[in-house]
């Protein structure tokens, strides 16, 4: 028994029945601030660590609207959860090719990444929560954020909750399953009301639908491989899939303009990926394979392509990015 699930257990027996979503929070809170989740070694491997055009690719995306909107002084990079700052690394180099050195603004609560952040990114700055990011014009990344907040669960009109039962944890309803998720309106709503007041844009990439549905996507991975959703908790990755009708919405809201949603495959082709990676294995023939190999991993269709998608939020005031036409 995982030192987490002894005191979930214990908070049952003492409240009672908790929700999905206190279960995914608490889970997550401790996973994240435990360990380095990613890579071979880790639990999952994201985009950036698969290759740099990922991250060059949305560098270049957000220099061209930084451009486009006249070039302001005072911009500054912000990512939400950004891993081992890979994307950022990545991105900020192509940034600087076009003349932009912005300030840069982590949002991140663990210790163990936010040492490999410093490795990836000297001089950054570190927030525990977006609030706490200085105002002023900001180019905002999410790649993988929104998925790992917790979502609640509703079996007809009844929230559905996590009981132990039969010696183990479970979860007391089964059925059509509706999902919400307030953490992740939230975080969404609060980047949209900042790029209305102080201009910018902001790319959030994640896997999920379009379109809002009924349905249980709560997953949890371990050692690359899904695992039992109640089993070790604290000890795996516990996500669900971002429901990006519902992104968009909240966006509108609070007074942002929002693009399409296109799917991660289409968006990195209409920015040139197939002209870098052409490039790339030019320059480095060793690696030409390899390059030609996490390109398919991150355009094609049975692999990342369809089921990771985008969605842009932007000042009404700033110029829409690209790849969303």
């Amino acid at each position: 028994m995982t030192p987490l699930e002894r005191a979930l257990r214990e908070r049952i027996g003492t409240e009672g029945p908790i929700t999905v979503e206190a279960f995914m929070d608490a889970c997550n809170r401790y996973y994240y601030a435990t360990r380095d989740p990613l890579g071979a070694r880790g639990d999952f491997t994201t985009a950036p660590e698969i290759s740099q055009m990922f991250g060059e690719l949305i560098g270049a995306c957000l220099a061209d609207c930084w451009t486009r909107a006249g070039k302001p002084r005072d911009v500054a990079y912000l990512e939400l959860g950004p891993g081992r700052g890979t994307l950022a690394a990545d991105a900020l180099r192509v940034m600087k090719s076009a003349g932009l050195e912005p300030p840069v603004h982590f949002v991140e609560t663990s210790p163990v990444l936010r040492a490999a952040q410093a490795e990836a990114v000297p001089g950054a700055n570190w927030h525990n929560d977006f609030a706490n990011v200085p105002e002023g014009p900001s180019l905002i990344v999410a790649n993988e954020f929104l998925d790992a907040l917790p979502i609640r669960q509703f079996v007809g009109a009844m929230e559905r909750k996590v009981v132990v039962a039969a010696g183990g944890l479970a979860f007391d309803r089964d059925g059509e399953i509706v999902e919400t998720s307030p953490a992740r309106d939230q975080a969404v709503s609060e980047v949209a009301k900042r790029l209305a007041k102080s201009g910018g844009v902001a790319l959030f990439i994640d896997y999920g639908h379009s379109k809002s549905a009924p349905g249980d996507t709560l997953q949890a991975v371990r050692g690359h491989t899904f695992a039992p959703i109640l089993a070790d908790p604290g000890e795996q990755d516990l996500t669900a899939h971002v429901d990006f009708e519902a992104v968009g919405n909240v966006a509108r809201e609070a007074g942002a303009a929002v693009t399409k949603v296109v799917s991660q495959g289409e968006w990195l082709k209409r920015l040139g990926i197939d002209a870098r990676a052409q490039s790339l294995a030019r320059a480095h023939p060793e690696r030409a394979e390899e390059i030609h190999a996490a390109r398919k991993r991150l355009c094609d269709a049975e692999q990342m392509g369809e089921l990771f998608k985008l969605i842009g939020i932007r000042s009404p005031d700033w110029p829409q990015p690209a790849g969303f036409e």
